[in-house]
């Protein structure tokens, strides 16, 4: 067991050696701030929305114009080519053609590729969402394993004080041995208790510490007072829509006005794109000519017509479709938060059971026993028994505290509270 501890001991610093050491202490806001700032996941949506602006810029270009070179009505007898006669058309063909694409096309590629960046946007801001929510997980998994190595320790020193007093009443026939050997057992049982304790301390270090960015061993403290949050007033209150702008809900929103943005791209394929050429005859046998020649699509045609307005139709029930999903997470959303907010209240009722009913009647049960004890009309196995429940009743309330904590992360990632 000393080589386990001495391995859990190098990756956590426990309550004493937190008091001892001078380590930093990081609160949960200051976390969510680092998260925010340090985890590489976040930058790979705002470098997203830097390609879409990127790409946005060069939204309005037109096609190259295209250049051309060609030798022109040449005849097999090349000796004809000097001939200066009507009948000699030959020449070097020179062309120049602009495609001038459609002013609407243009913005509406624009306005489409530009939409895109409010979806990583609010995807950054709810993957955020999800980091703090693990955040949340490992700092009061730590809290409350830190609590309870504080409380085993406490219950050890009083153990080995009631051993100590058992065995000198023992010489005096005043306790029973095997008694003794039972509250021997338990300090060993809190030994391996404390074990246990110190990895989940580890795990949450790791887990915290990953997410920071930085070595999974670095020490740092948390806060001690930690209480949890008073949502009394949400509970009381079934009107907040508030939850329903949540950032998922609103990437989703995004994706919708994205996919009209595409809509409205398509369509602009039934309006018509221009053109422009000039050529240029340098001819051998006659004067130089030249021509210039205008070109417009005509995509209202039926055959060119059907594939613009089908894409139009299918875009159509594709954004039906999502706005059938946002209604359904809104729909969930609702459940989920008003589940989680009177999962709340009931363990806040139990956990204020613990502290005014609960331990106050196993304390009072101990400090009875106990005084019996020392006033010789007590029996050691009783106290023991006392000693024992107190101590599993102070664990089920932490126990609960936990479960609070829980239930309270899960409440405020479903509110997107920052």
């Amino acid at each position: 067991m000393k080589p386990i501890l001495s391995i859990l001991l190098s990756l956590v610093l426990t309550v004493s050696s937190i008091k001892a050491q001078d380590t930093v202490r990081l609160s949960l806001p200051e976390i969510f701030k680092e998260v925010d700032k340090s985890y590489p996941l976040l930058r790979v949506y705002q470098n997203r929305i830097n390609s879409i602006r990127a790409l946005a810029e060069g939204a309005k270009s037109w096609m190259p114009p295209t250049l051309s070179v060609a030798i022109d009505k040449f005849p097999y007898q090349l000796s004809m080519i000097r001939e200066k006669s009507p009948m000699n058309q030959a020449g070097f063909m020179f062309s120049a053609q602009q495609m001038i694409p459609n002013a609407a096309k243009l913005n509406a590629k624009r306005d489409f590729i530009l939409s895109q960046q409010d979806i990583s946007s609010n995807e950054a801001e709810w993957e955020k969402n999800v980091l703090h929510y693990s955040a949340r997980l490992y700092y009061y998994r730590r809290f409350t394993a830190e609590r309870k190595l504080k409380l085993v320790n406490d219950y050890e020193g009083l153990l080995k004080m009631l051993i100590k007093t058992a065995r000198d009443k023992y010489v005096y026939n005043q306790s029973d041995l095997p008694s003794i050997f039972k509250a021997e057992a338990s300090l060993s049982e809190l030994k391996n208790m404390e074990t246990m304790l110190l990895s989940q301390v580890a795990e949450s270090t790791i887990g915290i510490n990953t997410l920071l960015n930085r070595d999974v061993n670095t020490p740092f403290a948390i806060d001690s007072l930690l209480q949890p949050t008073d949502y009394q007033a949400d509970f009381v209150n079934t009107g907040d829509t508030t939850s329903l702008n949540r950032s998922d809900i609103l990437a989703t929103e995004s994706r919708i006005r994205s996919m009209q943005s595409s809509l409205r791209l398509a369509a602009t394929g039934l309006k018509p794109d221009f053109g422009i050429q000039f050529s240029h005859g340098q001819m051998f046998g006659m004067p130089n000519q030249f021509s210039l020649m205008g070109m417009v699509t005509i995509p209202i045609v039926p055959w060119s017509s059907r594939m613009y307005k089908s894409e139009v139709r299918s875009m159509n029930f594709d954004i039906e479709a999502m706005q059938n999903e946002r209604s359904t997470m809104r729909l969930m959303t609702r459940q989920m938060i008003r589940e989680k907010i009177t999962m709340l209240n009931f363990e806040n009722q139990q956990l204020r059971n613990f502290d005014i009913s609960i331990l106050p009647a196993y304390r009072k049960n101990l400090e009875s026993n106990l005084l019996a004890y020392r006033q010789n009309t007590g029996n050691f196995f009783v106290l023991l028994d006392a000693w024992t429940m107190l101590m599993m009743k102070e664990m089920e309330r932490i126990d609960k505290l936990a479960q609070v904590f829980a239930i309270q992360s899960e409440y405020e990632y479903q509110r997107e509270k920052k």
